[in-house]
C-alpha cells in the first residue's frame, strides 16, 4: 500500500506537494482516483473528474474551457484562493476543510427559458445527497443557500453559483463547509456539516452522494424537457425551501427592496412574495433576507 503524499499515491494530483497533504490528519486529502472509479460510467453524466491541490476558482477555470470539454466535466479543488458566490461575494476557507466543486452541464434541447431552475436542481440535489450521506437535515434558502441548524439557529453552510459559459454550457459551482471549526467560520451566521452534527466528515462519500443526486435530478429535468412541475424538481423544490412561509426583504437591484411574505416558487423559478398591499410579486434576482417575527 502507498503511504499518503508518497509517490504513486492516487489521490495526489499532477505537481501537488506531498510534504504537508496530511498535515491535518482530520482533513484527508480526496482520492481522486476512487472518484473517478465510482462515478464515470458508460452512458452516465458525469464524463471526466479531476482533483486539483489549490486553484483560484472552479467556475472561472471550467468556464473557460467550455468549449473544449464534454458535458459532465467536473473540477474539484482543496482549496480555492479566489472562490465567489452570488454578487460577487468571496467564498473562503480551510484548505480540505469542504467540497469546491464546479460541474459543466450543457442542455441542449431543453428551451433557454427553463435554464434557470439549474441552480434550485442543484440545491436540490445537494441538499438530498447530503441529508443521506451526512444524516443531518438541510434546506434552502432561495435560491440556493443550503442551511443547516447550530444550537437552535439557522445557518449557512454551502451555496451554489451558475453562470453561462461557452456556447451552450453552464457551469455550476457548488462550495459546502464541511468541517469547519466555530473558531475557523468566515462569519457567526455561518455553519458547516461537522457543527450540524454531521454522521461523517470524509468528503468522497460526501461527494459521490451529491455528484449521485445530482445526475438522477439533471436526468429527470431533461426527460421532461426542462418542465419543473413534470419532473418534480418544483414541488421538491418548495417542499425543502426554509423561506416559503416567512415574512422576507427582497434587495433588488437598483437600490429598491421589497417586504413580504414568501407565498410561492413559481413555474420560472421566481419567489413569489404576498406584500402588504396585497399584491403578489415575483422576484427572479435579487438577495432575500429572512426576517424575524415579532
Amino acid at each position: 500500500m502507498t503511504p499518503p503524499g508518497a509517490p504513486g499515491d492516487p489521490s495526489s494530483g499532477p505537481g501537488e506537494p506531498r510534504s504537508d497533504r496530511w498535515s491535518d490528519l482530520d482533513r484527508p486529502p480526496l482520492n481522486s482516483a476512487s472518484l473517478r472509479r465510482a462515478l464515470i460510467r458508460k452512458g452516465g453524466l458525469w464524463s471526466s473528474l479531476d482533483v486539483v491541490p489549490v486553484i483560484g476558482s472552479t467556475n472561472t477555470d471550467l468556464a473557460g474551457r467550455a468549449d473544449r470539454l464534454p458535458e459532465g466535466a467536473v473540477l474539484v479543488a482543496e482549496e480555492q484562493k479566489a472562490g465567489r458566490g452570488r454578487l460577487d461575494r468571496t467564498w473562503t476557507a480551510p484548505a480540505r476543510s469542504g467540497l469546491f466543486f464546479s460541474v459543466l452541464l450543457k442542455p441542449v434541447g431543453v428551451p433557454v427559458h427553463h435554464w434557470g431552475w439549474l441552480p434550485l436542481l442543484a440545491g436540490v440535489a445537494v441538499a438530498t445527497g447530503l441529508s443521506r450521506a451526512a444524516g443531518i437535515d438541510t434546506a434552502l434558502k432561495w435560491p440556493n443557500d443550503l442551511l443547516v441548524t447550530v444550537g437552535g439557529q439557522e445557518r449557512k453552510a454551502g451555496g451554489i453559483l451558475a453562470e453561462r459559459a461557452g456556447a451552450e454550457g453552464v457551469v455550476i459551482g457548488i462550495g459546502v463547509n464541511v468541517s469547519l471549526r466555530e473558531d475557523e467560520l468566515p462569519v457567526p451566521t455561518a455553519g458547516s456539516l461537522v457543527l450540524a452534527g454531521a454522521v461523517t466528515t470524509d468528503r468522497d462519500p460526501l461527494l459521490r452522494a451529491v455528484l449521485r443526486s445530482l445526475e438522477d435530478w439533471y436526468g429527470r429535468w431533461r426527460a421532461a424537457g426542462g418542465d419543473a412541475s413534470v419532473s418534480g424538481l418544483q414541488e421538491t423544490y418548495a417542499a425543502g425551501c426554509a423561506t416559503l412561509g416567512r415574512k422576507v426583504r427582497a434587495e433588488l437591484p437598483g437600490d429598491r427592496s421589497i417586504v413580504g411574505e414568501a407565498v410561492a416558487v413559481d413555474g420560472d423559478g421566481r419567489l413569489v412574495l404576498a406584500t402588504g398591499e396585497g399584491v403578489q410579486e415575483p422576484v427572479g434576482a435579487g438577495d432575500i433576507v429572512h426576517l424575524r417575527a415579532v
